[in-house]
């Protein structure tokens, strides 16, 4: 389980096929402080398992349904990712729960530099529109944001200068692919309310009929 929060963007320095799987080598150092075999470690928020260590590289096999759902198949040499260790006990929930099983893949529609931030906009899948709402939490890229807008089918994020200068985020130009994991409480709330016979309903309307938002209060 992860949080989010990525601890240090990494290179890609090796890639070397395996039949249908791939063999990354990434350089990086502050989430190998402690890492062992086996460790998971999120990658662009795919969540991999360390096969090699030393002090400043880790190797990772990405397999053929990896590739399939997620956007490290077009990864290249020499590109940066985005990484996170696996949470411990006793650590803060900085972010919010991230599994590192990615939902879909989208595309950036649009990123717009203002005054204080970036605006980002990310094409919304139908499969993932249920589960997205305006100020609920999204992982794009593994990495912890909340929802802005949602609306004509894309959401859009408000990037502060933290989250840019530590993340890839502002490397994603119109048009290029993006990892979205939605949060998974609502996958659980989702699932609940299909069991009641209610499995089409969008959270955000869900949200506004049982007064948790500012639309059903009057506002």
């Amino acid at each position: 389980m992860f949080t989010g929060i990525i601890q240090e963007t990494g290179r890609i320095a090796g890639m070397k096929r395996k039949g249908a799987s791939m063999r990354l080598g990434i350089a990086c150092r502050a989430v190998l402080e402690g890492a062992e075999l086996g460790d998971s470690i999120a990658v662009n928020g795919v969540c991999l398992t360390a096969d090699a260590l030393t002090n400043e590289s880790v190797e990772m096999d990405v397999g053929e349904e990896t590739f399939r759902r997620t956007t490290l198949g077009a990864l290249k040499i020499g590109d940066a990712v985005n990484l996170e260790p696996a949470l411990r006990l006793g650590q803060p929930l900085g972010g919010h729960i991230v599994s590192g099983h990615v939902d879909a893949t989208a595309a950036v529609k649009s990123v717009v530099k203002e005054t204080t931030q970036i605006v980002m906009s990310i094409e919304l899948p139908e499969t993932l529109r249920p589960l997205v709402a305006e100020k609920g939490s999204i992982a794009v890229d593994g990495v912890s944001l909340t929802v802005g807008k949602v609306e004509h089918g894309q959401f859009s994020l408000y990037l502060i200068p933290h989250t840019v200068a530590r993340t890839t985020l502002l490397r994603r130009a119109p048009g290029s692919l993006v990892n979205l994991e939605a949060d998974v409480l609502a996958r659980y709330v989702a699932n609940a309310l299909a069991a009641q016979g209610r499995g089409k309903s969008n959270l955000s309307d869900l949200l506004v009929e049982f007064g948790y938002s500012g639309k059903g209060r009057g506002a």
